[in-house]
């Protein structure tokens, strides 16, 4: 391994930071090194706020020793004017002399603009070092931009016999199929994403409330599926403490494609990632028109013998772990 290849995987590692609170920005890392010491760390803030480099650049208490300096970045820094001036200004203007870069930024307002405007001051310009890994862990913006929707998890749990519901229940809430460790888990991932997503049937069975209840961050933006708008405004789904997107017929055309109708919205309200949570006919609804990207799928100890059966798909085993009494498998589109 490099050195290059060490200071981008901090880099890496400290955008993780971000993870669920700079959408629609990229979670993007920064380290600033000086003779073989890093002397500034920064990651994007909440959107609206700093960048990864500009917040480097401000942890470095000594700004004279920046001009010899090498500026190490996950992904290309901007080159133009959004809520923040361009990332690549302020480097200039530092006389940082090195930028190292995972991955080039190919949204259209940069795509290579910023490597430019660096490489025109003077600036020693190296890109592509760690690229697969940034590009990675720049998924969900480089789907957003290049796919023009959002980056898709679909999430399940399912019984040992492969169901994902019983046939019948008593009470609307859940029948819960995985342990509380397996549930937090949940939470956890609820947090990394700009939104959650379910149907009409899910929120009439279980009433659920979508949010971070087991797990410290934000709330996702809620979506809910409800052609003909019927459902009951006394679910919790619809309570103030969250944002709820309503999705019915008067916003998309039921009797098409509904998987990519929902996709095209979601672009236009700028989601860039959302994780579906079912039910099983808006899980299926999604595999079926190939617009997913992960599936994070639960198998419990239960066995119903009869119910709802879970998806079925293919797709690439990614990673597989137990959780205490439950497996868990990620898999991934290819």
């Amino acid at each position: 391994m490099t050195q290059h290849d060490i200071y981008i995987k901090r880099c890496i590692q400290i955008a993780k930071n971000g993870l669920g609170s700079t959408s629609p920005n990229p979670m993007v890392g920064s380290v600033i090194v000086y003779k073989n010491t890093i002397i500034g760390e920064g990651f994007t803030s909440p959107y609206g706020g700093n960048h990864a480099e500009v917040n480097a650049i401000n942890s470095v208490s000594n700004k004279d020793v920046l001009k010899e300096a090498t500026l190490y970045v996950t992904l290309e820094p901007c080159s133009h004017f959004g809520k923040t001036p361009p990332c690549s200004d302020l480097i200039v203007k530092h006389k940082i002399p090195n930028v190292v870069i995972g991955c080039v930024d190919d949204n259209e307002k940069v795509a290579g603009k910023g490597i430019n405007k660096l490489r025109t001051s003077g600036c020693n310009v190296t890109v592509g070092v760690l690229e697969n890994e940034c590009k990675n862990h720049h998924k969900r913006f480089f789907t957003f931009h290049n796919k023009k929707r959002p980056y898709i998890i679909l999430k399940w749990a399912e019984t040992n016999d492969g169901f994902i519901a019983p046939e019948t229940k008593n009470e609307q809430k859940p029948v819960w199929i995985t342990n509380a460790f397996s549930r937090q888990l949940v939470h956890k991932w609820r947090a990394e994403e700009q939104a959650i997503l379910v149907g009409t049937n899910t929120v009439q069975e279980d009433n659920p409330s979508l949010t971070v209840r087991d797990w410290t961050g934000e709330n996702p933006i809620r979506i809910v599926i409800d052609k003909n708008e019927k459902l009951s405004k006394t679910h919790t789904v619809f309570n103030a403490d969250v944002e709820t997107i309503l999705i019915s017929k008067n916003n998309i055309n039921f009797s098409k494609n509904v998987a990519k109708q929902i996709c095209d919205f979601l672009f236009e309200k700028h989601i860039n990632s959302v994780i579906i949570e079912g039910g099983a006919k808006t899980l299926q609804s999604c595999i079926d028109a190939n617009l997913w990207d992960e599936a994070r799928v639960f198998t419990g100890q239960l066995e119903f013998k009869k119910g709802i059966k879970a998806p079925k798909f293919k797709g690439k085993l990614i990673s597989e772990e137990n959780i205490i009494t439950d497996t868990l498998k990620i898999y991934k589109n290819d």
